[in-house]
C-alpha cells in the first residue's frame, strides 16, 4: 500500500539534486496573546498601581524574550526586564524613554505601539495566562526546528547510522527538556544525603524547629509549623479559633519571619483592635466602644506602635471578594518582597473556587484544601487554615481538609458545655493529626477579654 507524501515534505529528485525540504506552514504564534503579556507588564508594572503583584506572577512563568514570535516583542520584552532589575517603575512612558536612549524605538514599533499593547489587554490579572499561552507557541515552535533539522540530516547523505541516532537522541532530549513544567530529574537520595545530615544535626541540637504557634507545649509536640505543610484548626463558632490563629501569627513574626493573615470575617481594624488587646493586655471592648480607652490605654497604644507594630513582619489581606487566586496572588507578592514563613486565612468555607456547575460544595472546599497545601509547597511557607465545625464535631462539607494537613487541632471550651464547670477559663487543643510526632491534649488558658490564649504557667 503506497502512502502519498505532501509535497512539503517531499524529498530532493535527481533533475534537482540541489533541492530541500520545504515548509511553508506559518510557525505556531499568537500575537494576540504576546501584545496582551506585554501590555499586562506595562501596566502592572507601576509599583504603585494596586495591579503591581501581577507583574511579578508574569515574570514567575519564566517567560524570556527569546519566546516571542515577533522580534519587536522580543526587543520590548527584554527591556522591561532590565528597567524592572534596575528598580526602576515600568509604565509606556518610562519604557519609551529607554528605548530611546537604546536606539531600539523604531525597531520596537514606536511609541504608539507600546499603547496599542496596553490597550489589547482583557486584564492584567490574566496575564500569567497570556505568558503560558506565548511559552506553549514557543515550545511547539522549538519542536518544529528540531524536527526539520533531523529530517534535513536524515535526507543527507553524511553521517552514518550512529549520527544519525545521536542526533535524534540529543534533539528529542533537548524537546523534552524545554516541554513547560517539566523540570530536571528529582535527586537521589545519595545527592540528598548530606543535606539530611546537616538538617538532622541542627534538629537534634535544638537549632532548628520551625516557627512557634506560641505555646510552649503544642510547640513541643509539633516541633512548631515547618515550611511546606499545613495545619488546620477546626472548631465550631465562637470557640475562639480565630484568637489562636491570630495569637499564633503575632508570635511567628515576632521571630522575624514574614506572616501574612487573610481573614474573610474581620476587617482590618478588627485585626489591628485584636492584636493591640492581646499585646497591650487592653480589654477589647475598651478598644471598640466610646469612651472605653483610658489614659493608660492610649499609652499603651501609642507604645505599642514603634515597639510592636512598626517592626512586626505581618502583613494583613482583606480580599474584596473570597478567590482562593486573589489570597494566592497576595502570597506569592509577599514571598516576591520579602519572603514567607506563613500564611492564615481565616476560613476555608468562605473561600471561592472557579468550579463547574455541576460540582458539589464538598468538592469546592476539597479544591481549596487543595490549593492551599499546593502553595505551602510552592512558597515553601506553612498555612494554617481554619475550618468551621458541624454541630456533630466534624469538619463542614468536606474530609479532604484533613487529609491534606499534616497537623489537625480541634479548638474546645469545656466550661461552654458545663454551667459551672471547674474549669472555667480553660481551652483544650486537642491535637488529633500530627505527622510530627504524637496526638495529645494540649490545654491552654482563655483570656478572651484580651483576645487571646496563653499557657497556662502564665495565668
Amino acid at each position: 500500500m503506497s502512502t502519498s507524501i505532501p509535497p512539503q515534505y517531499q524529498p530532493a529528485t535527481d533533475d534537482n539534486p540541489d533541492d530541500e525540504p520545504c515548509f511553508t506552514r506559518i510557525p505556531p504564534q499568537d500575537l494576540a496573546a504576546e501584545q496582551s503579556v506585554l501590555g499586562s507588564l506595562l501596566l502592572a508594572g507601576d509599583k504603585s498601581s494596586a495591579s503591581h503583584r501581577f507583574f511579578g506572577e508574569i515574570l514567575d512563568t519564566g517567560i524570556t524574550a527569546s519566546e516571542y514570535y515577533r522580534p519587536a516583542h522580543q526587543i520590548i520584552h527584554r527591556t522591561i526586564r532590565d528597567l524592572a532589575a534596575a528598580g526602576e517603575s515600568v509604565d509606556p512612558i518610562t519604557l519609551t524613554a529607554e528605548l530611546t536612549k537604546r536606539g531600539d524605538l523604531a525597531r520596537a514599533g514606536g511609541a504608539p505601539y507600546l499603547h496599542a499593547c496596553t490597550q489589547a489587554v482583557p486584564t492584567p490579572a490574566n496575564g500569567s495566562r497570556y505568558a503560558e499561552i506565548v511559552r506553549a507557541k514557543a515550545y511547539r515552535r522549538a519542536v518544529i526546528e528540531s524536527a526539520n533539522s533531523i529530517l534535513e540530516y536524515a535526507y543527507s547523505n553524511t553521517g552514518d547510522d550512529d549520527d544519525i541516532r545521536a542526533l535524534v537522541e540529543q534533539k528529542l532530549t533537548d524537546i523534552i527538556a524545554g516541554t513547560p513544567g517539566v523540570s530536571e530529574a528529582p535527586p537521589t537520595v545519595g545527592d540528598l544525603y548530606l543535606d539530611f545530615v546537616a538538617d538532622l544535626e541542627a534538629v537534634q541540637e535544638g537549632k532548628k524547629t520551625g516557627l512557634p504557634y506560641g505555646f510552649i507545649d503544642l510547640d513541643t509536640l509539633t516541633s512548631g509549623m515547618q515550611p511546606g505543610n499545613v495545619t488546620v484548626v477546626a472548631a465550631q463558632s465562637g470557640m475562639g479559633k480565630s484568637t489562636f490563629a491570630l495569637n499564633s501569627a503575632v508570635a511567628a513574626a515576632k521571630t522575624g519571619a514574614p506572616v501574612m493573615f487573610s481573614s474573610l470575617e474581620m476587617s482590618e481594624t478588627e485585626l489591628m483592635q485584636k492584636i493591640a488587646a492581646a499585646e497591650g493586655k487592653i480589654a477589647l471592648h475598651h478598644l471598640t466602644h466610646q469612651g472605653g480607652l483610658t489614659q493608660d490605654g492610649w499609652e499603651t497604644v501609642m507604645r505599642l506602635g514603634p515597639e510592636l507594630f512598626q517592626k512586626l513582619p505581618l502583613r494583613v489581606y482583606r480580599p474584596d471578594g473570597a478567590s482562593l487566586g486573589d489570597i494566592a496572588s497576595a502570597a506569592r507578592a509577599c514571598a516576591r518582597t520579602g519572603g514567607l514563613g506563613l500564611l492564615v486565612v481565616d476560613y476555608v468555607q468562605l473561600v471561592e473556587v472557579e468550579q463547574s456547575r455541576n460540582a458539589s460544595r464538598e468538592q469546592a472546599v476539597a479544591s481549596v484544601s487543595r490549593g492551599l497545601k499546593n502553595l505551602s509547597v510552592q512558597l515553601d511557607c506553612h498555612v494554617i487554615a481554619l475550618s468551621q465545625l458541624n454541630d456533630d464535631g466534624l469538619m463542614r462539607e468536606s474530609r479532604a481538609i484533613k487529609n491534606d494537613a499534616s497537623v489537625v487541632i480541634k479548638v474546645e471550651r469545656p466550661d461552654l458545655e458545663e454551667e459551672g464547670s471547674p474549669r472555667s477559663g480553660e481551652v483544650d487543643l486537642f491535637v488529633e493529626k500530627n505527622r510530627f510526632g504524637p496526638t495529645a491534649r494540649v490545654t491552654v488558658a482563655a483570656q478572651l477579654h484580651y483576645s487571646r490564649f496563653v499557657d497556662m504557667a502564665q495565668t
